[in-house]
């Protein structure tokens, strides 16, 4: 999918000032109403955004240890390990990869005896061979599209990077 300046222009009000009106994101941009909700629909159409709702903090909500849990599966169960580990809510999100694994788990815990008791409660699963965990100090790059949105619409208007 194409994404040109104007769709970079657009996606970057939309991360930096995501409880603005479209009517306001108009203005801002000096474009049609109807331009910019077509555009905004457009992205949405293609898959380009993919939500709207708030980000929100697991450590607000009192889960402030995060760990990634590699999970090695027997061979032929990826897919019910896969649908088991969506009824944890502790995991946030879990990837099929390649490497060391078969899963990477994003998993949040009230502490490390929580985390301990999540871990086990994998371990546990059908299909779970083993896990190697890897607990998460610091933040050093948060979570942001924004750089890459901008580079994409760099090489769009030509320029390179």
């Amino acid at each position: 999918m194409a994404v040109d300046a104007l769709d970079t222009r657009i996606l970057r009000l939309l991360i930096e000032q995501p409880r603005t009106s479209v009517r306001e994101y108009a203005r801002i941009l000096s474009v049609a109403r109807g331009t910019l909700q077509a555009r905004i629909d457009r992205l949405e159409r293609d898959g380009v955004i993919t939500g709207t709702g708030p980000v929100l903090s697991p450590a607000a909500l009192g889960h402030p240890v995060l760990a990634f849990v590699h999970l090695e599966v027997t061979q032929g169960h990826l897919d019910e390990v896969g649908e088991a580990l969506a009824e944890v809510p502790e995991i946030v999100e879990a990837f099929s990869t390649t490497g060391g694994g078969d899963l990477l788990a994003r998993v949040v815990a009230r502490d490390n005896g929580h985390l301990e008791d999540v871990i086990q409660r994998l371990i546990q699963l059908p299909g779970v061979v083993r896990t190697r965990t890897e607990v998460a100090l610091r933040e050093r790059v948060p979570h942001r599209l924004l750089p890459l949105v901008e580079s994409v619409g760099r090489t769009a208007a030509g320029g390179r990077k």
